[in-house]
């Protein structure tokens, strides 16, 4: 069997400091906001596996319809010895290329949960007992040293996660993902694209009520790690369009007003009757958008696939 490797490059403490930091920071602005990367302990990534079925949550479906459609031709693209997949979580997304790039000699995934990765990477083994597999525990927003692994790369930003950054931090990741690359490896990434907004905001905002309770879980989360007295009951799940920015932004509005302790911080942060915490941006693209954003960034857009009905597309780019 093939190794298993599993490299740290977060400091052990790293993702307590950073929460510290995106509370202590995102609660004393206006308006109030936190980061989505929040929400994925393990209740809120059983929530998120739930809201990936939910008939209304179309692009995980419509990505995978593309990766089992074009997962040949992503392989034949791009002859990858290595896959890099940032944020991987349980790997499960990748299947379809993993069984194309016949001539795969090593998988990276990245991702900030240990345990997702030594599950998922202990699974592939079972599996493909003859893969090189290197985990990698890091934060790929904040800087990210890839191990040396035979070329060409395929570095793989799925799920249309890069919705989540907003425009300065779409350029600074793109711009980092190519000072990675060298001549002969490409960058797959997964944009979400722009449609009717009833669809779009009934993907965030789904009847079952899932996604309100994946939205508050971040406020479970505070609670536990900060020492927090948040009442998640005491705030409204919300799934607004932004037609300027093109992007669903999800919000906790407060029911009351009302003031939330967090011991941890020594902070005390009041609540209007109304007023909304912003926990997530979800940018959707058009191609021409999708393109221009690579360019800037140093790469050249070689290939674009869309699902059958034209929701999700994939693009195929190549560092300039």
């Amino acid at each position: 069997m093939s190794p298993f490797r599993v490299t740290r490059t977060l400091p052990e403490d790293a993702t307590g400091a950073a929460l510290r930091a995106d509370v202590r920071s995102g609660l004393t602005r206006t308006p109030k906001t936190l980061p989505p990367k929040w929400f994925y302990d393990a209740r809120g990534s059983a929530l998120f596996e739930e809201i990936t079925a939910l008939p209304e949550y179309y692009p995980t479906r419509a990505e995978r319809e593309i990766l089992r459609d074009r997962a040949t031709e992503i392989a034949a693209a791009t002859g990858a010895r290595t896959l890099v997949e940032l944020g991987s979580g349980s790997s499960e997304k990748t299947r379809h290329l993993l069984d194309a790039l016949t001539g795969l000699h090593t998988y990276v995934p990245v991702d900030v949960s240990e345990s997702a990765l030594v599950l998922a990477g202990e699974a592939l083994l079972e599996e493909r007992p003859e893969l090189d597999v290197h985990a990698l525990i890091a934060d790929f927003t904040q800087g990210l040293a890839l191990p040396e692994t035979p070329g060409p790369r395929l570095v793989a930003f799925l799920g249309g996660t890069i919705g989540n950054l907003l425009p300065a931090e779409r350029a600074a990741f793109l711009t980092a993902v190519r000072a990675l690359m060298v001549p002969g490896d490409a960058l797959l990434l997964g944009t979400d694209l722009v449609k009717d907004e009833q669809v779009l905001v009934a993907a965030y905002d789904d009847a079952a009520g899932v996604t309100s309770a994946f939205n508050k879980n971040v406020l479970a989360v505070v609670n536990r790690e900060l020492a927090a007295d948040f009442h998640p009951d005491m705030f409204i799940h919300v799934a607004v369009w932004d037609p300027e920015e093109e992007w669903i932004e999800m919000r906790l509005r407060s029911r009351t007003a009302q003031t939330v302790k967090i011991r941890a911080l020594d902070l005390a942060v009041d609540f209007a009757a109304g007023e909304d915490l912003r926990t997530e941006v979800s940018a959707k693209f058009r191609p021409d958008g999708v393109r221009a954003e690579l360019a800037a960034a140093g790469l050249a857009r070689t290939h674009w696939w869309t699902d059958a009905k034209g929701r999700f597309a994939l693009s195929l780019s190549t560092a300039v």
